[in-house]
């Protein structure tokens, strides 16, 4: 289960019944009664999953989207789609439909991770902190795509081929660059890194 959820549910017994079940799957729960409070959320907190049980919820996901959402939503709603759980429904069936969203959503590129004080969204080629959005290139998403997909140290060599399709002779002079450029936008202080870090000849993402 994702650790973060925004649940916007007109219903207040309905709303902290499911903010209860879903602590208990050990997530974070922020819960909104209302459009305008769950889209000033969406504004400043980032977000694994939505879900919105408001009058019009396709009106209010919208209104969501705009307010900077960009993680799987589920509508609870009068009908059953891809994308809505008709209401009443069973919580093993919330869950359900929770984790194929997030699967599909995970699948397609579009999934959003944390990477130190940052969002990041592969898709947009985008990382967010605070209200700061700092535009990567397309080398800086995939060496952060691949770095965050890895377990520990990944070596210059191994990077280089992942996202270059080098060879291992090839000179690393492209990858240092690169990071170094990388590091002048998402570290306070490059020469200093605590994000992306240099270590036993390769590179790897603070924990």
């Amino acid at each position: 289960m994702p650790t973060r959820i925004l649940l916007a549910e007109s219903d207040c017994v309905l709303r902290a019944s499911l903010a209860e079940q879903l602590q208990h799957e050990g997530c974070e729960v922020v819960a909104a009664g209302s459009v305008e409070d769950a889209a000033h959320a969406a504004r400043t907190g980032t977000f694994a999953f939505a879900i919105i049980g408001l009058e019009d919820g396709d009106s209010a996901a919208a209104a969501l989207r705009e307010a900077g959402l960009s993680a799987p939503l589920l509508v609870l709603g009068e009908s059953a789609t891809q994308e809505s759980l008709a209401k009443p429904f069973r919580f093993s069936a919330l869950l359900a439909r929770m984790h194929a969203l997030l699967t599909h959503h995970a699948a397609s590129g579009d999934a959003v991770v944390r990477i130190g004080p940052y969002s990041f969204h592969p898709s947009a080629k985008l990382l967010e902190a605070d209200g700061r959005k700092v535009r990567l290139t397309e080398k800086e998403t995939n060496i952060l795509k691949f770095l965050h997909a890895s377990a520990g140290t990944v070596p210059r060599d191994i990077l280089l081929h992942e996202v270059w399709g080098y060879g291992p002779a090839v000179a690393t002079h492209t990858l240092e660059t690169h990071i170094y450029r990388l590091r002048k936008k998402i570290e306070q202080d490059p020469a200093r890194a605590q994000i992306l870090l240099t270590e036993g000849g390769g590179y790897r993402l603070s924990a």
